[in-house]
């Protein structure tokens, strides 16, 4: 892989081409929602969600060893109003969560 400059924070910067390994059945079914032309795009996309994640997680971490651990209540609270989104109408249509259309 070729080196890129350090100054762009994620989200940021020219496009680059790499190599990636993905597995099969996501291959598939990222071409069947966006096809060839959009895969890029996708993955991009994808990816920086997940730094966007991993960067909540390290500041959960840190605010967790400031202020001590979110109370299980909370957390419980959390994880039910998450599954009450996920099962909502508009995002089952005939196949489900996993089958929703990508903005």
């Amino acid at each position: 892989m070729t080196a890129l400059p350090a100054e762009y924070p994620p989200g940021d910067g020219p496009a680059a081409k790499v190599s990636v390994s993905l597995r099969a059945g996501n291959i598939r079914a990222i071409r069947a929602r966006v096809g060839a032309r959009g895969f890029s795009a996708y993955v991009d996309a994808a990816v920086e969600r997940q730094i966007e994640r991993d960067l909540l997680e390290e500041a959960l971490v840190a605010n967790e060893d400031q202020v001590g651990v979110i109370p299980q209540e909370f957390r419980d609270e959390a994880a039910a109003l998450f599954r009450e989104v996920k099962s909502s109408p508009e995002l089952q249509g005939d196949h489900g969560w996993h089958e929703h259309e990508a903005g």
